[in-house]
């Protein structure tokens, strides 16, 4: 599995399959019954792989597998690591916090200094939020690199999953 952007925080891949997709989601299907280690829960054409809630940590990825058809005998897989989706929902409302409150700053910066006025603390405040921004995107890395095992783990329970079924 290769990331190709360095930047990105929530990982993707996308792989052909030589089955249409009911077949794929039915492996999925039995592949719940029989795990032991993973949590696999199945939306219609969405399969989401995770520990279970007593495993998993704050940081602990989730597999999100989307899987669409192409024709009858071939399909088009879709995986996405992430968090658990509380939680980046969380993340993403502090980016767009810090995003808010740095333009707001900004319109107090232009404000005071159009009147002539003091705006060392606006403009204080603004590169606090830059700093506030950077320290939100390296939890994030942080966060990705402490879920680094735990997203192989989930991505070579899947390929072997797919393999043992011949799928690819």
């Amino acid at each position: 599995m290769s990331i190709s952007n360095e930047i990105v925080l929530r990982p993707r891949f996308k792989m052909e399959l030589n089955h249409g997709n009911a077949f794929v989601l039915k492996t999925f299907e039995e592949a719940k019954s029989t795990s032991k280690i993973y949590k696999i829960v199945r939306v219609d054409d969405h399969v989401f792989i995770r520990l279970p809630t007593h495993e998993q940590q704050f940081w602990s990825p989730q597999l999100h597998l989307e899987i669409n058809e192409i024709d009858d005998k071939t399909s088009t897989l879709h995986g996405l690591f992430g968090p658990n989706p509380t939680v980046w929902t969380m993340f993403m409302f502090l980016h767009f916090l810090v995003a808010g409150l740095f333009i707001a700053f900004g319109i107090w910066t232009y404000t005071n200094w159009t009147l002539k006025n003091t705006y060392a603390l606006p403009m204080g405040l603004m590169l606090f939020m830059v700093v506030v921004w950077f320290g939100l995107y390296f939890a994030g890395r942080y966060g990705r690199a402490k879920g680094k095992e735990e997203m192989h783990n989930l991505y070579d329970f899947m390929d072997t999953t797919l393999k043992t079924n011949g799928l690819i």
